[in-house]
C-alpha cells in the first residue's frame, strides 16, 4: 500500500521552505547567464579570445543538461530531498572551485562539474514546491517556480556585469558559497521529515552513457566549427557522424528499454509533445538573445559590463511585478492565451530591436527589454502548464526532468549556432559594405580629412574600417533579431495544436 502523502506545509515553515526553494533555483539559473556580460573581462584575465571563452557558458549548459535526466532515478532512488540538498551543495563546492579556476581550462572544467552537479537542482525544486502547497495553489507553487527562472537569465548580466567592473571576476562565483550553504540548511531542516519513498531501481547506464556522447559530440561540434571552416575540417566531421550515429542508438535503445533515463514515452501526451517543443524552441530563442545582447553592446558598442547588465535590468522588473497577476489567472483562463501573449511580447521585442542604429541611445536599448519582461512573465507559466498537463503525480518528477533536459540542451545548441551565424552575417555584410564603399569619394574624402587631423594614412585607414567593421555586425545582429521575431511568431500557431489544459484543480489522468 502506497503511503499517505505528508501534508502542505503552512505559515512561516511554508514561507520559509518556498523562499530557500526558490533561492536554490535561481542560484542555479543565475549562473546559467551570470558570466555572459562578463566573458570579454574573464577572457582578457586569463588571456584566451572571446572565441574561445564562450566554452564558460556552453559547458555549463551542456553538461547540466546531461544530467538532468538522471534526475527521476536519482530522487527515486535516494529521494527528492535528500538529492536536491545534495546537489546544492555540490552546486556550492563546484562554484567556489570555479571562484579559484586558474586557467581558461581549469574553469571549464569546473564549470562542467558545476553544471552536472546542477542537474537535479531545478526539476527537485519544482516537485518540492508543488508537494508543499495545497493542491489549490498549485498556480501559486508553479508562479513563484517560474519567477525565479525568468528573473535569473535577466539578473545574472546585471549582477554579473556589476561585479566585473567593480570586482575580480572570480566573485560571479563565489558569491555562491554562503547562499548555497543558507539553501541547503533551510531545506533539510525544513524537509528532512517530509522524505519521498525509495526503492533499488536499474539505473539505465547504457542510455546514458549514449546520451553522453551525441550530446557532447554535437555541442563541441557547434563551438569548434565555427573557427574550424566547418565540414571542410576533419575532426568536425568526426563529431558530427558520431553525434547522428549515437543520437539514433540513444533513441532506439531509450524506447526498448525497460528503465530508460529518458522516458521518451512521456512523449505519447500530445500537450508534452507539441508543448514541449514550443517550450524548448521558444527558451532557445530567448537563451540566444540573452547570450547575443550583451556580447554586441560590449565588443562593438562600447559599453561596459554594468551599463550591458542595466540594459536588461528593467526586463527582470516588469517580469517580477507581472508574474503574480500571471499566475492568477493561470487557473482562470486557458493557458495557451498566456502563452500567446508571451510570443506575441517576444516578437514585438525582437522586431523592435532590429530596427536598432550604432546611434541609439541607452532608453532606446532599453525600452524592447520592457517588452521582453512582459513576455517572460508569461511565458514559463504558461508553457510549464501547458506542457505538464495531464502528467500523472508519479511521473511528474521524470516529465519536469526531461522537460529541463530538452530546453537546457536547445538553449545550449542555439546559443552556439547563433554566435556561428553572427560571425558569418558579419562576414557577409562586411565583404558587401567593402565591395559597394570601398572607392566612394566620402570614403577616401573621410580618410584624407583624419589625416589631416594628424592620423598617419594606416591609422586613417584603420578609423575607417573599424566604422565598417562596427556597421557589419550592427546589420548581423538586427538580422538575427528578425529572425528571433519571425520565430516567435511562427510559434503562436505550433503553441495552438495542443489541448486547452485541464483546470488546475483537476485530477491528473494519463492520457
Amino acid at each position: 500500500m502506497t503511503p499517505a502523502a505528508p501534508p502542505p506545509l503552512a505559515g512561516a515553515k511554508l514561507a520559509a521552505v518556498a523562499f530557500a526553494l526558490a533561492v536554490g533555483t535561481f542560484m542555479q539559473v543565475l549562473d546559467a547567464t551570470i558570466a555572459n556580460v562578463s566573458l570579454p573581462t574573464i577572457a582578457g584575465n586569463i588571456g584566451v579570445s572571446p572565441d574561445e571563452s564562450t566554452w564558460i557558458v556552453t559547458a555549463f549548459a551542456v553538461a547540466q543538461g546531461i544530467s538532468v535526466p538522471l534526475t527521476g532515478w536519482l530522487m527515486g532512488r535516494f529521494g527528492v530531498v535528500r538529492v536536491f540538498v545534495w546537489s546544492v551543495l555540490l552546486f556550492t563546492l563546484a562554484s567556489f572551485l570555479c571562484g579559484v579556476a586558474w586557467s581558461l581550462s581549469s574553469l571549464v572544467a569546473f564549470r562542467v562539474l558545476q553544471g552536472a552537479v546542477s542537474g537535479p537542482m531545478m526539476p527537485g525544486s519544482q516537485a518540492l514546491l508543488i508537494s508543499v502547497f495545497p493542491p489549490h495553489k498549485r498556480s501559486t507553487a508553479l508562479g513563484i517556480w517560474s519567477m525565479t527562472t525568468l528573473v535569473g537569465p535577466i539578473m545574472g548580466p546585471l549582477l554579473g556585469g556589476y561585479i566585473s567592473d567593480n570586482l575580480h571576476w572570480s566573485r560571479i562565483f563565489l558569491i555562491n558559497v554562503p547562499v548555497g550553504l543558507a539553501c541547503a540548511g533551510v531545506c533539510w531542516r525544513g524537509l528532512r521529515d517530509r522524505e519521498t519513498p525509495t526503492r533499488k531501481l536499474p539505473v539505465d547506464g547504457v542510455g546514458f552513457a549514449l546520451l553522453v556522447v551525441w550530446v557532447g559530440s554535437l555541442q563541441i561540434m557547434l563551438d569548434l566549427g565555427k573557427t574550424a571552416d566547418w565540414f571542410h575540417a576533419t575532426h568536425i566531421v568526426v563529431l558530427a557522424l558520431v553525434a547522428a550515429i549515437g543520437f539514433v542508438a540513444w533513441l532506439i535503445w531509450e524506447l526498448t528499454d525497460a528503465n530508460p533515463s529518458v522516458d521518451l514515452r512521456l512523449y505519447r501526451n500530445r500537450n508534452f509533445a507539441i508543448g514541449g517543443l514550443v517550450f524548448c524552441l521558444g527558451h532557445a530563442v530567448f537563451f540566444a538573445n540573452v547570450l547575443l545582447f550583451p556580447l554586441w553592446l560590449q565588443t562593438q558598442m562600447g559599453y561596459t559590463a554594468t551599463l550591458a547588465g542595466l540594459v536588461a535590468a528593467p526586463s527582470g522588473m516588469v517580469a517580477v511585478l507581472l508574474t503574480p497577476l500571471v499566475a492568477r489567472l493561470s487557473g482562470k483562463v486557458d493557458n495557451r492565451l498566456i502563452a500567446t501573449v508571451a510570443f506575441l511580447a517576444f516578437m514585438a521585442s525582437y522586431f523592435v530591436r532590429s530596427q536598432f542604429t550604432t546611434s541609439a541611445s541607452l532608453w532606446v536599448f532599453t525600452f524592447p527589454m520592457l517588452l521582453q519582461g512582459a513576455g517572460m512573465s508569461c511565458f514559463f507559466l504558461g508553457m510549464l502548464t501547458i506542457s505538464l498537463d495531464r502528467i500523472p503525480p508519479e511521473k511528474l518528477p521524470s516529465a519536469s526532468g526531461v522537460s529541463s533536459f530538452s530546453r537546457i540542451i536547445a538553449g545550449s545548441f542555439a546559443a552556439s549556432i547563433t554566435t556561428t551565424l553572427w560571425d558569418r552575417r558579419e562576414a557577409l555584410h562586411q565583404a558587401r559594405l567593402a565591395e559597394a564603399v570601398g572607392r566612394e569619394p566620402p570614403v577616401l574624402a573621410a580618410i584624407e580629412a583624419l589625416q589631416g587631423l594628424g592620423l598617419s594614412a594606416a591609422q586613417a585607414t584603420a578609423a575607417v574600417y573599424r566604422q565598417l567593421v562596427n556597421q557589419s555586425y550592427l546589420l548581423a545582429t538586427t538580422d538575427l533579431f528578425w529572425l528571433s521575431a519571425m520565430l516567435s511568431g511562427a510559434l503562436i500557431a505550433l503553441l495552438w495544436t495542443t489541448r486547452r489544459p485541464a483546470a488546475q484543480d483537476a485530477p491528473a489522468a494519463a492520457d
